[in-house]
């Protein structure tokens, strides 16, 4: 991933922006051409902090035969959202686009019978623990015939993540009234990406929105 300096966000970043999403597009190359899957995941560490991505695939995906083979990419995006060029206050800008990404790189492995089980429920939890209060879906909801038919239509993947990258691209490196301009019209857009990355913005450089409501008045025609 190219990623300028002032874009790129430490590891631990990186990987709580993976784990937050938890879903992303994992692509393999067969020799000939690349191979790619959205999927959602989870993240676990090994002992000795090794971060280690799990997901599983349908049976007949073509991804099943390239694990335990070459490195896989795991790449996992968040809202992202066109910048005008004309929302700038400094002229001779350019539109741009704004947006978090992080790649994830490593080997996968296939897994067992009984570490698929584990991880159909840990995957199933996480994501209905964003569901509350409803109460959580588990496997065990399910008959045993029908649980076991759909654990065989499944394979458990692992991937070792070995290099971790990121580019949080939200304009950091434009001046505090460029940077206002252009979070304020971010945020008054109808799509709730540009929404998300205006409050982003406000996040990543909270001083800049310290300034007088006259000058914010100035910036944004």
């Amino acid at each position: 991933m190219y990623t300028p300096p002032v874009f790129k966000p430490d590891r631990a970043a990186s990987l709580g922006f993976a784990e937050a999403r938890g879903f992303g597009i994992a692509c393999a190359w067969d020799g000939g051409k690349p191979i790619a899957s959205a999927l959602p995941f989870y993240l676990s560490y090994a002992a000795d902090g090794t971060p280690r991505a799990l997901f599983h695939v349908a049976r007949h995906n073509p991804l099943v035969k390239l694990a335990d083979g070459d490195p896989w990419l795991l790449a996992v995006t968040g809202a992202d959202a066109y910048v005008s060029a004309d929302w700038y206050v400094s002229p001779d800008q350019v539109p741009t686009w704004l947006y978090q990404a992080v790649h994830l790189t490593g080997p996968v492995r296939t897994m067992s019978g009984e570490e698929l089980a584990v991880q159909i429920d840990a995957l199933g939890a996480k994501f209905e623990s964003r569901l509350l209060p409803k109460k959580p879906w588990t496997s065990g909801k399910m008959t045993a015939p029908r649980l076991d038919a759909m654990k065989k239509a499944i394979v458990g993947l692992e991937m070792t993540v070995e290099e971790v990258e990121g580019s949080f691209k939200l304009n950091q490196h434009k001046s505090e009234t460029d940077f206002a301009a252009v979070a304020g019209h971010l945020a008054a857009q109808a799509d709730a990406g540009a929404q998300v990355i205006a409050h982003l913005m406000r996040q990543a450089r909270p001083d800049v929105f310290a300034i007088t409501t006259n000058e914010l008045e100035r910036s944004v025609p």
